[in-house]
């Protein structure tokens, strides 16, 4: 049971990503009040469990009744990120365009249902994880109900990260997160297409579903 608990934390932790969740966090928060970041990231966290807890009950037949795979759930995830961050990357300075909109808070919050919540924390990877470690026909409803604990332990994990951006960003000032979103969205922009070139090579060696 030990290897089991320690396996399935191990693959939620890979498909949720944290730590990876900071860079969108920073650049979505950026010149916000610390109090607003603070309910952006709470509202990112219950809105990505539910989101993941859905998929956890009926996911499985969900995915089975459409036809998904994880190949295209992954392409399309990557595709929404690579898109985000090239927003980071060229767009308007952060810090300057949410100073702007500071007193629409609104506008931020919006931010903490797309891309923070999805698919940057229940990213299409940690959807389908759920749904194969959650298998009907092959874990028990305990073993199921185990493996939402330790789903909420790492999305706990994931909140911690955001907040501890807060601190970060006092730090760095306004000029430096303008620079921080845009080498954030470099990085974002590169996983999203390491996610992209996985799941093509994923098809390829499996050939088309």
């Amino acid at each position: 049971m030990a290897t089991g608990l320690f396996e399935q934390f191990v693959t939620l932790f890979v498909v949720v990503d944290p730590i990876g969740t900071v860079p969108v966090f920073v650049a979505v928060t950026a010149g916000v009040e610390p109090s607003l970041r603070r309910r952006v990231a709470f509202r990112a966290f219950l809105i990505a469990l539910g989101v993941l807890a859905f998929f956890l009950v009926a996911g499985q037949f969900l995915i089975e009744g459409l036809g998904i795979s994880l190949p295209a759930f992954q392409i399309a995830g990557g595709l929404i990120l690579f898109l985000f961050a090239l927003t980071m990357i060229f767009g308007e300075s952060k810090p300057d365009r949410e100073l702007a909109e500071a007193d629409r808070s609104a506008e931020a919050m919006s931010k903490a249902v797309f891309p923070l919540a999805v698919p940057s924390i229940a990213s299409p990877g940690a959807m389908l994880a759920v749904v194969l470690l959650t298998e009907n026909n092959v874990f028990s409803v305990a073993e199921q109900a185990v493996t939402a604990g330790v789903l909420v332990v790492v999305l706990l994990i994931a909140l911690l990260a955001m907040l501890a951006a807060g601190p970060i960003l006092r730090l760095i000032q306004e000029s430096g997160a303008a620079i921080v979103s845009r080498v954030m969205g470099m990085i974002l922009a590169a996983v999203a297409v390491d996610n992209i070139i996985a799941a093509v090579f994923v098809v390829i060696a499996e050939g088309p579903v």
